[in-house]
């Protein structure tokens, strides 16, 4: 996120210096090395520095007035902007966002628009990520790879035709770029439920047959908002493999809602797909004080029951997080979730909510003993893999 104010503040005012000396070299010295003004050891650097690095849920902003003027101005992202994503260390932001009602279809295409302008007008920052073989490449441009997404489906429902005549217009959004879709929010809609809906009667008719035309056009399936039962009908409907790209383990989140129970993680297994774990503080734990140990922990718990190779990172922020919005705008974005939400003071983990939490994310993979192979799966090897198998 871009603040309107400078220097950065409190908790990442020194990160934020670091992003600015994004091109300067670390200094390593024994185990420890410097880079800018945070240390990391010599070993997550060198991990960091291989892995191709993929946040399966980053909005590039989540300011709207931000968001605004770059995707009128490309220009208007300045230097110093740049120089934060490329020291973030993340290779490619899968950038998502939801559209519901009446509107939906003109605001997505506002969104995939906006965003074509943007890496059209910026194409010595930004690639957009539409094949394997543009996940395989990214890392070697120098560019930060934009994977377009959405994180609702209702925008295939055209204004003026029947919402059974879906086919054309998901042919169209991967067109424009669009290579994931979530399935619904988290409210009832044409194809499913959504995790907060009171009840849940699974993926309609009309969901089988979205689900159909995406394996057939090769656009990936995000269950993450997703009812539990609409998540496990979509993988036993999907003939590739189902994502859920930034949720996390119900049994360690005191059974939030927008959390997964044990059988969806087991589905993620038996599919041979990829699970993303998120920070948003509410989906981490109901305990404070709430650490990246916490977050941590949903890592090992899925990797337990079905393997590392499932693991990924789904952050649900953007480089600085939901705490660094105004009063106002927090409050705003508290309001327009379920109560089962239970949002409490803070929305973010400090320790992962800044530009380089990446780095602290692999430190903290470190401490948990995962091998370098495992690390940098879990970084983003592991859903480029399963991206892989579906964009075909």
């Amino acid at each position: 996120m871009t603040r309107s104010r400078e220097p950065l503040e409190g908790r990442r005012e020194f990160l934020a210096a670091a992003g600015a000396a994004a091109a300067a070299p670390w200094i390593a010295r024994g185990r420890i090395a410097r880079f800018g003004q945070t240390t990391y050891s010599v070993r997550c650097l060198d991990l960091m520095r291989q892995a191709l690095v993929v946040d399966m849920l980053s909005p590039l902003t989540i300011r709207q007035s931000t968001w605004a003027g770059w995707a009128r101005q490309p220009e208007s992202l300045s230097a110093d902007v740049a120089a934060r994503y490329r020291s973030s260390g993340i290779s490619v932001f899968h950038t998502a966002v939801g559209w519901g009602g009446p509107d939906a279809y003109l605001d997505a295409l506002r969104f995939f628009m906006g965003h074509n302008a943007l890496i059209a007008g910026r194409d010595d920052l930004f690639i957009r990520i539409d094949s394997a073989a543009d996940l395989a490449r990214v890392k070697a441009t120098g560019k930060i790879g934009l994977l377009l997404g959405a994180q609702n489906s209702d925008h295939f429902i055209k204004p003026g035709l029947d919402p059974k005549d879906l086919l054309g217009t998901v042919d169209e959004f991967y067109g424009y770029g669009q290579r994931v879709s979530q399935l619904t929010y988290n409210t009832l809609t044409w194809f499913g439920s959504g995790a907060t809906d009171r009840g849940d009667p699974g993926l309609s008719e009309l969901g089988v047959e979205l689900v159909a035309r995406m394996n057939k056009v090769g656009m990936a399936i995000d269950t993450s908002h997703c009812g539990d039962r609409t998540t496990l009908d979509a993988f036993a409907a999907s003939t590739k493999p189902v994502l859920v790209t930034h949720s996390n383990a119900r049994a360690l989140a005191a059974g939030h809602p927008r959390c997964k129970p044990d059988e969806v993680i087991r589905a993620v297994g038996k599919a041979e797909s990829v699970f993303g774990i998120t920070g948003v503080r509410n989906f981490v734990t109901d305990r404070e004080p709430t650490t990246i140990e916490h977050f941590l922990d949903h890592v090992d718990y899925i990797a337990r029951m079905i393997g590392v190779e499932h693991v990924g990172i789904g952050s649900d922020i953007d480089l600085d997080g939901y705490d660094d919005l105004s009063a106002a705008e927090q409050a705003a974005t508290k309001a327009s979730y379920s109560a089962s939400y239970r949002f409490r003071d803070k929305l973010d983990i400090d320790e992962i909510a800044h530009p380089k939490r990446m780095f602290d994310v692999t430190e903290g993979l470190i401490r948990r003993r995962y091998s370098d192979d495992q690390i940098l799966g879990i970084l983003g090897g592991n859903f480029q893999r399963v991206l892989g198998q579906i964009w075909i």
